[in-house]
């Protein structure tokens, strides 16, 4: 769901308005980035479009490009602020992806070795597909491509 305006209920359009003081770092036309106020890790911050969009389903190209091209100066601000081992960038979208609130938003979070955080494998580790089977994947997924620039969005 995408609002050209501010939802008054919305946790980020209120940091973006001014209305919910935050730690501002960088700002333009189409994004904000601010420190997140739940710190998992030193210099954990936040990129969000100014715009309510709630989902990347949601988000247009041009929104995506600015909200990615302020990450990206985020994340070299970052590394050169805190000398990292490493550097995550993860974006949720929805409940069952773990989204907790309902406005796009990339999280810039610096990572050391063993400092405790997300693991991105289940414990029993990655699956090894067959050739076909992650073609027959790839062949939905592009199905659904190509039905998107059709105009024909399911």
């Amino acid at each position: 769901m995408t609002h050209d305006i501010e939802d008054d209920e919305c946790v980020f359009c209120r940091v973006v308005s001014g209305a919910l003081p935050h730690s501002v770092i960088s700002e333009d036309g189409a994004t904000v980035a601010f420190m997140a106020n739940r710190q998992q890790r030193v210099g954990h911050v936040l990129v969000v479009p100014r715009a309510h969009i709630e989902t990347v389903f949601d988000l247009d190209e041009r929104t995506g490009a600015a909200v990615m091209a302020m990450t990206v100066r985020i994340a070299r601000a970052v590394k050169a602020a805190f000398q990292p081992e490493g550097l995550h960038l993860w974006q949720s979208n929805g409940p069952g992806a773990g989204q907790e609130v309902p406005h796009f938003h990339m999280h810039v979070m610096p990572r050391w070795f063993d400092d405790g955080l997300i693991r991105w494998h289940p414990e029993h580790g990655p699956i090894y597909p067959e050739r076909d089977e992650l073609d027959r994947q790839a062949a939905r997924i592009l199905a659904a491509l190509t039905k998107e620039a059709n105009g024909r969005a399911d």
